[in-house]
């Protein structure tokens, strides 16, 4: 495995299941003894868990991405958000990943304490929960009742197939720490004898012979390693690097573009448009507001989810967030300002048709990739912006106590882009496709077009950024990716 976050995880554990199975977990960083506390995310700029990339998000507007950079990945540092792909989203994958097909695997994942029945888990390593009544916090509550005042309706369970409203996020949650695929799937397999885990070790390239793998090029990382190079022999390898990272790791690997790996003397295995291209995200304008009495602030507290409730449509999401980044994000305390200072309303766009390219500036691992969003775009998209900012504006109006500056956009109106951001759910940069489709780079059983013995199993494979958050779903796929890898190297 190529990566221990979210995917790789799963990846690792559940295929030295089989005895016979040696399975080497190979992950850039660090190995982190215990889980950050739900309400602190480690991805600010002293974090030694999260690298940091620099982005455009559209024109004149950039901004840094913070990713995983650990075992357990991304869903080791996230806001433990563990909301489904909705059944509509399936619509958007190969037939192969209908809602009927993957719901067995979404049930497998989880252990929900609040649901049961056909939809839900009882006995999967991930425990999911909610937040919800007097157990929320302060802001979540009054967040909720100020929705259904502008006319939401109520959704107890995210989990259910997706029919929209307001109610409380799925959490992946075990007492106050993210249950994430490292705590619930690695830990309980480290002691087998056919699982090595190798940290602070960067994977350069794929190495083939011919179309067929034969082993991966590392760099290892550790201060006694002194940057040593040295090929890893494999008959099979599974990149489960990330959205951002996966993409390079093929494209150094001599396989994307041909007329860009020619340009950066990469030499071609094989040509596939697709890698780094028609990537999809969710863009999110934070909106700044106040209360006018300290009647429903609340101190930040490092065992309270940074959100514990949102509202769904099928376009955009509002994202009631229990603190402002600046306490939550290490780090960002000594940065201070901007809206990251006060409490934000989110406004996140769920189904876009903007799409973004990732692309290497140089064939050397520790130069990072060139990615523009390419965010508000098309005239859907910006159409979208300015209907989710009225929702945004109805619930704010009806939300008591609250002061805000009007935001009520189109038409004449400029969106205001100084508030645009990314929710950080990068999907589809190495994506999974049918047989007519030219721009996928994997297949429907995630093996890599044209070669042998290589696999993409993480949120680079997901067809199109789901119109929830991905983490469930990454853990959803990877739980099906295991039985495919297993059955075809076997």
């Amino acid at each position: 495995m190529v990566g221990g976050g979210s995917a790789g995880c799963v990846l690792a554990a559940r295929l030295s299941d089989d005895p016979a199975r040696h399975v080497l977990l190979v992950e850039a960083g660090e190995d982190p003894a215990t889980p950050a506390p739900i309400g602190r995310l480690p991805l600010g700029p002293t974090s030694t868990v999260a690298t940091s990339y620099e982005v455009e998000l559209t024109e004149g507007r950039s901004a840094f991405v913070p990713r995983g950079s650990a075992v357990g990945g991304s869903g080791a540092v996230n806001g433990a958000y563990f909301v489904r792909a909705t059944d509509a989203d399936f619509a958007r994958w190969p037939a192969a990943w209908s809602a009927d097909a993957v719901l067995p695997y979404f049930r497998r994942v989880e252990r929900d304490l609040d649901f049961t029945g056909p939809r839900h888990g009882a006995d999967g390593p991930v425990t999911v929960r909610r937040v919800a009544g007097d157990a929320a916090g302060a802001v979540t509550r009054s967040f909720a009742d100020a929705a259904r005042a502008a006319g939401w309706p109520a959704e107890p369970d995210k989990n259910a197939g997706g029919a929209g409203g307001v109610g409380p996020v799925p959490l992946n949650v075990d007492g106050d720490r993210r249950a994430s695929t490292a705590h619930a799937y690695l830990d309980p397999a480290r002691g087998r004898a056919n699982l090595e885990i190798r940290t602070h070790t960067r994977v350069d390239r794929v190495v083939f012979r011919g179309d067929t793998v034969v082993g991966v090029d590392v760099v290892d990382g550790t201060e006694a390693g002194h940057g040593a190079r040295q090929t890893v022999r494999a008959s099979t390898v599974v990149l489960c690097a990330g959205a951002f990272e996966t993409p390079c790791v093929l494209l150094r690997s001599g396989l994307g573009p041909a007329d860009e790996l020619t340009a950066l003397s990469i030499p071609v295995t094989n040509d596939l448009p697709g890698v780094g291209r028609g990537f999809t995200d969710h863009p999110e304008l934070l909106v700044p507001y106040a209360f006018d009495t300290g009647a429903h602030a609340e101190s930040f507290s490092p065992a309270r989810a940074l959100l514990e409730a949102c509202a769904n449509t099928p376009e955009f999401e509002l994202r009631p967030y229990t603190a402002p980044f600046a306490r939550s994000i290490e780090g960002l305390e000594s940065i201070g300002g901007g809206v990251a200072a006060g409490l934000g309303l989110g406004v996140a766009l769920m189904r876009t048709d903007s799409t973004g390219t990732l692309a290497l500036d140089s064939a050397d691992p520790t130069v990072p990739p060139r990615v523009r969003y390419g965010y508000l775009r098309t005239a859907h998209d910006r159409a979208c912006a300015a209907a989710a900012l009225d929702a945004a504006h109805d619930v704010l109006a009806a939300w008591r106590g609250v002061r805000f500056d009007p935001i009520r956009a189109g038409g004449a109106a400029p969106l205001p882009l100084e508030l645009l951001g990314t929710s950080q759910h990068m999907c589809g940069s190495a994506r999974m496709g049918g047989v007519g489709d030219p721009g996928a780079v994997v297949d429907e059983r995630c093996a890599v077009r044209g070669v042998r013995g290589l696999f993409v199993a993480d949120a680079s494979a997901i067809p199109v950024a789901p119109s929830r958050g991905p983490h469930a779903t990454v853990v959803m796929l990877a739980e099906r990716a295991a039985e495919f890898v297993s059955s075809l190297s076997a």
